[in-house]
């Protein structure tokens, strides 16, 4: 199976996203499926699992980052997958059913409201509002401390509304491979009071689980259903992509004690807008 280099450029482009990603909580895929979409001009199925694919190793690299600062809660991650991955199989069974012009406009469509809650989400200081509110609670259930020393107390709220998220998110990200991250951040820190750093932490963690099983859905199709032509585009695609998505992943939670997250937040916000309106005039 012969694979080509044409897709270099793809090595440096791979750092800069997955940097972005893992300092925001924002999935990688979410930047690569409208890249490999437009720039690429793949079948949108063919670039959501190629997106997905990348993702897996980028959000891989960052969850083992963050292991090592000892920022996932492991116990509030398996009870969200329980409800992630069976909207991840769902939402990959369907994405396989859409014809090309229905998912176009699936993606456009939910790239446009994933840019709009970016929009909305919470700023810096609502988020350290929301933070000495954790901390200033009395009484406690889960305690982490992290490999700085620093301690974490606080007691989920609302864990029903952190499933059903997980659940469509999960969905979202098998479908269209973004909502997830997105969706799931936001109500962590928001509606169940997780310490923001442990709700980055862990969402990471679970949807790194979640787009495994999605992925492998998709590679699954492509080694199966797709002829060889796709899978040596996407083969010769993902060698260049997951080098760099690694390299990035160790750099995000670096970069992110450092970069405004306001002002990153809400330039992606726009961008994604931009981008869901575009491919939908595509569609048109």
């Amino acid at each position: 199976m012969p694979l080509s280099t044409e897709y270099w450029f793809l090595f440096p482009a791979a750092i800069a996203i997955a940097t972005v990603a893992m300092a925001t909580g924002i999935g990688g895929a979410v930047f690569f499926s409208p890249l490999f979409i437009i720039v690429l001009r793949l079948e949108p199925s063919v670039a959501i699992g190629t997106a997905l694919i990348t993702e897996l190793f980028g959000f891989g690299s960052g969850v083992f980052a963050y292991w090592r600062r000892r920022l996932i809660d492991f116990r509030l991650g398996r009870q969200l997958l329980v409800f992630s991955i069976p909207g991840a199989i769902f939402g990959t069974l369907a994405a396989d059913a859409f014809p090309a012009v229905v998912l176009n406009t699936v993606f456009g469509t939910g790239i446009i409201f994933i840019g709009v809650q970016l929009y909305l989400s919470l700023r810096k200081d609502e988020v350290a509002e929301l933070d000495a509110r954790i901390r200033g609670e009395e009484q406690h259930e889960t305690l982490l401390v992290d490999r700085a020393g620093n301690e974490y107390a606080y007691t989920i709220k609302r864990p029903n509304q952190g499933r059903l998220f997980a659940a469509i998110g999960g969905a979202f990200l098998g479908a269209i491979s973004v909502g997830l991250a997105e969706l799931q951040e936001y109500h962590l820190i928001a509606r169940c009071r997780v310490p923001s750093p442990v709700a980055v932490a862990t969402s990471i963690f679970v949807v790194v689980v979640s787009v495994l099983v999605a992925s492998l859905g998709h590679f699954y199709y492509f080694a199966t259903s797709a002829d060889a032509g796709v899978l040596s585009q996407v083969l010769s695609i993902v060698m260049f992509t997951i080098p760099g998505v690694v390299l990035g992943g160790q750099l995000g939670p670096m970069v992110q004690a450092t970069v405004d997250p306001d002002r990153v937040k809400l330039g992606i916000a726009l961008l994604f807008i931009g981008v869901g309106m575009f491919m939908l005039f595509m569609v048109l």
